[in-house]
């Protein structure tokens, strides 16, 4: 199965250097012109859309892909930060969580359960398929260590993140023995 993964474009939340986590928060207006071009700038045709169930990614899969109509799942969600939603973005370090949960959250490997099981769902359904996701961070990070077969000290050490190396989606792989 080929996926393309997508980052929701910056929200309020984004420029004011917090960090959402759970918390619902809007695409501001650099968010909303970073999907539309996003959009128009990607080359790829998918068989199906999924977005998490968090309006971020879904208002960024409308602007970005009209034509098609997304599913929402939740276990597509950021990394529940707990405590830390919504707080100042110095306080989420990944490292620190990759076993250990985020006080009142969840740890990166939870994060890695849940997206593991939403690919094992849509695998048998779409393995010749390619699909879209539009999501955040820590589930990139999953499909990082899902795909590659790496550990999440070398997905957080090359998260494009840190590298700056980002792009208009990321093409991945996934085999029956990734899961």
């Amino acid at each position: 199965m080929k996926i393309v993964y997508y980052v929701h474009g910056t929200t309020y939340d984004n420029a004011s250097k917090k960090c959402s986590g759970h918390k619902d928060v809007e695409l501001n207006d650099l968010g909303k012109e970073q999907a539309i071009n996003l959009g128009k700038n990607t080359p790829y045709k998918f068989d199906v859309l999924f977005t998490s169930d968090l309006k971020r990614a879904i208002t960024s899969s409308e602007l970005a892909f009209p034509l098609y109509s997304s599913i929402p799942d939740s276990r597509l969600r950021e990394c529940n930060y707990g405590d830390f939603d919504g707080e100042d973005k110095s306080l989420v370090v990944y490292e620190e969580h990759v076993d250990t949960p985020f006080p009142n959250g969840e740890s990166l490997k939870d994060v890695e359960k849940r997206v593991r099981d939403f690919l094992k769902e849509i695998y048998d359904k779409y393995k010749d398929k390619t699909i879209g996701i539009i999501a955040h961070r820590a589930p990139q990070l999953a499909i990082e260590v899902i795909t590659k077969h790496i550990t999440w000290e070398e997905a957080n050490k090359n998260d494009w993140r840190k590298t700056g190396s980002w792009q208009p989606g990321w093409e991945y792989t996934l085999n029956k023995e990734d899961l």
